[in-house]
């Protein structure tokens, strides 16, 4: 009988630890739970920690508030990619029809104070990915190109414009669904292999252009630098002509005369170059 006792009264300890034991949750930091009540949603939502519940009355869905990334990129780069969440390209089409692929990057959070929220409307944090974040960015990644020209973003002068349009369409609707928006970041848009030939065209075509306009330049600088400098001589020759007078040019013979007599003489006896008194 008192071994009859013993082994209830240890069943009865055991039950009691297993639904003491049942009835604490721990929630890891960053992190948050929220407490179902035979599959109700009660509103209550546990903070990291060691917290209390009923047990095999309450279930906890847990949700991670730290950040979480949602990439786009090929497949063959998905495999090295440290992503949460890994997607194919978004392809679009630039205002004047020109085919590319968009290349980009979301990181985003769970609103912590949304999560009752999330729970009774969404679901788990890989619906809601599924069903907020890639849905709407693709959405906007695919559409928004469309305004811009094919150029404009092969330059990278309408990338930045293009990003910011896509995350002021995103912020509000991941706002409404439980989710905070960190960033959105185009990577990489890839034309055509036909495009980027025909702008490399477009730059040679262009180069030379330049490089024969520089060439002409060039020749008309030559032009004008030897038209420059025969006038100047002209025009030093001018002034030597005017200024040049009879008794400078005697005064240079005798400063130059050597003090011998001419060689040659004329017919009639009197030197070649008459010698001044």
């Amino acid at each position: 009988m008192k071994k009859l006792m013993f082994y209830f009264l240890l069943m009865i300890f055991g039950l009691v630890t297993l639904t003491l034991f049942l009835g604490i949750r721990s929630i890891p930091a960053g992190s948050v739970g929220v407490i179902t009540r035979f599959g109700k949603v009660t509103g209550r939502i546990l903070e990291p920690g060691i917290n209390t519940v009923i047990p095999f009355a309450d279930s906890v869905v847990k949700y991670n508030t730290k950040k979480v990334i949602y990439e786009t990129t090929t497949e063959d780069k998905q495999k090295g990619s440290d992503a949460d969440y890994k997607d194919y390209p978004v392809d679009t089409n630039t205002l004047d029809g020109q085919v590319l692929n968009v290349f980009y990057t979301i990181r985003f959070s769970i609103d912590p104070t949304m999560a009752t929220f999330v729970t009774q409307n969404i679901g788990s944090e890989k619906s809601l990915v599924e069903k907020i974040v890639k849905t709407e960015s693709r959405i906007w990644v695919r559409n928004i190109p469309r305004e811009f020209k094919a150029e404009d973003l092969y330059t990278g002068t309408g990338v930045v414009e293009m990003q910011h349009r896509i995350e002021e369409q995103l912020r509000p609707t991941f706002s409404q669904n439980g989710l905070i928006l960190d960033s959105v970041g185009i990577r990489e848009i890839q034309f055509t292999d036909a495009y980027i030939h025909a702008i490399e065209e477009k730059q040679i075509q262009f180069v030379k252009v330049e490089t024969e306009k520089n060439i002409a330049d060039q020749e008309k600088y030559k032009k004008d630098a030897r038209i420059t400098q025969a006038e100047g001589q002209a025009r030093e020759q001018e002034l030597q002509r005017t200024t040049i007078s009879d008794e400078l040019l005697e005064k240079l013979w005798i400063e130059k005369w050597d003090g011998k007599l001419p060689t040659y003489m004329m017919g009639d006896g009197t030197p070649l170059i008459q010698l001044p008194n």
